[in-house]
């Protein structure tokens, strides 16, 4: 019997153009009304950024305003502070 790889979602980070596993990222919607939150779901609507779930990427992304071209919204500080808090964690965790 061959099992049958699952294919794996695959996203590239809009900070650091690389392409990784959707697991390995996260997701930022903005939302038809203009409000940008993070999608830890990954299934929002509206149009959607992926960043590396990484210190440097986020900081990237935020010093080039990436996230505010790509989203064509402005993006709050508590963004950014929110993504780097929940990488933290992640890190502690793992």
């Amino acid at each position: 019997m061959n099992m049958k790889k699952k294919k794996v979602p695959m996203r590239k980070c809009v900070a650091t153009g690389e392409m990784k596993p959707k697991k390995e990222l996260v997701r930022i919607v903005r939302s038809k009304e203009g409000e940008v939150s993070i999608d830890l779901t990954g299934k929002k609507s509206g149009r959607g950024a992926y960043l590396l779930k990484d210190k440097d990427a986020i900081l990237k992304a935020k010093k080039k305003n990436i996230l505010k071209n790509h989203l064509e919204a402005e993006i709050d500080e508590s963004i950014y502070e929110e993504l780097l808090e929940m990488i933290e964690k992640e890190k502690r965790l793992s």
